[in-house]
């Protein structure tokens, strides 16, 4: 089976959010975007001016626990080590990941605040579990639930085993991570399963350099998030794959996904789609160089015509096999410059109040 990686941004935001663009937007080149990141992601000592004071206070009174399978760390399962941290945790906990599989489901409550997960890049640790929406709701069918604020995961594995849905078993999506607080960043991280694999719920978020693989809908929610430099793989198999699900049922919800690469098999077809009760679902595609996995039409109004008039799917300076906008929707547009502003910066998420590098071998911020 051969496969094709292609560049791409998929952009679903509200266009009328009073968003304020105070960054360096995002480059086209991919090769500058480590650069671009460098620029606009300093390392903690030269922001603390102008940071969140919450980030400020966390920062300065960091600590760290070690958690190891075979029992030569604080701790030995993950759970235990969040059960360790306080309620109303104030100060950045980093638990440092030894190598393995962690075989446990973990939720981390709305109350513990400023959780960093830590793991070697050259021997990722893998957080792994077989729920499913038959046992726990597709939303807590997670490995890894989030529902506290300023949560980081740096080369992190997150896994869910269950079976891929046959369309025989009821309730077998499973996802492998819900991220459901505010100011979250995920370095280097790779998010494994089939249907709804990644619940990017709600709250602002950062992606870097991670990979999300699944089946339908594999990303999916009401998150307001920046996936940078990161790919997205369609597992082969469907006659037809949808990447994204938008949460959306308001007209003015702040939310939307912007993502960076998509990859999958160069015969498949693949789309995204959003809410159908949304009168404006704004969409796009921006920076990118587009094979034949797309599909020619581009976006799907999940078999609800009705919404046509008032969706807006639109792209950006796109390239290759895939990107002929002639092919496309009546009911998606090619935007200007100063549409797609807005949504190509980390002022779509706020980033520069909260946003640092990722955490170091030494559990600092990148300097």
């Amino acid at each position: 089976m051969s496969y094709v990686a292609v560049e791409v941004f998929f952009v679903t935001a509200l266009l009328v959010l009073p968003i304020v663009v105070s960054d360096e937007l995002i480059p086209a080149d991919k090769s500058q975007i480590n650069n671009w990141f460098n620029r606009n992601v300093g390392p903690f000592a030269s922001r603390e001016g102008s940071l969140d004071p919450a980030v400020v206070e966390a920062e300065r009174n960091a600590t760290v626990v070690n958690v190891r399978i075979d029992g030569s760390g604080n701790f030995k399962t993950i759970t235990d080590a969040i059960n360790s941290i306080p309620k109303d945790n104030k100060q950045r906990v980093i638990i440092s990941m030894g190598p393995g599989n962690y075989t446990e489901k973990v939720k981390i409550e709305r109350d513990k605040h400023f959780i960093t997960l830590y793991g070697d890049p050259k021997n990722m640790p893998v957080m792994v579990f077989d729920g499913t929406a038959a046992q726990y709701g597709t939303l807590e069918s997670a490995t890894l639930s989030v529902e506290s604020n300023y949560f980081s995961a740096v080369n992190v594995n997150f896994v869910n085993s269950a079976p891929r849905p046959d369309g025989v078993r009821e309730l077998a999506q499973a996802a492998a991570m819900k991220i459901a607080g505010e100011y979250a960043s995920f370095y280097n991280c790779k998010f494994h399963g089939f249907q709804d694999t990644l619940c990017d719920d709600k709250g602002k978020h950062f992606f870097k350099d991670c990979y999300i693989e699944g089946t339908v809908d594999f990303i999916f929610g009401s998150g307001q998030s920046l996936y940078l430099n990161s790919e997205v793989h369609v597992i082969p198999g469907d006659a037809m794959s949808f990447i994204t699900a938008s949460a959306r049922s308001k007209h003015d919800e702040p939310n939307g996904y912007i993502f960076c690469t998509l990859q999958g098999d160069r015969h498949r077809w693949s789309s995204v789609h959003g809410p159908v009760l949304v009168p404006l679902q704004p969409g796009g595609l921006a920076y990118s160089q587009l094979s034949e996995a797309i599909n020619a039409e581009g976006w799907s109004n999940n078999r609800h015509p009705d919404t046509n008039s008032t969706v807006y799917f639109g792209e950006y300076h796109n390239e290759g096999l895939g990107a002929d906008p002639s092919t496309r929707v009546t009911f998606a547009k090619q935007l200007s410059d100063a549409e797609v502003t807005p949504f190509i910066s980390l002022a779509y998420i706020e980033g520069s109040k909260w946003l640092l590098p990722p955490a170091t071998p030494d559990y600092t911020p990148r300097v």
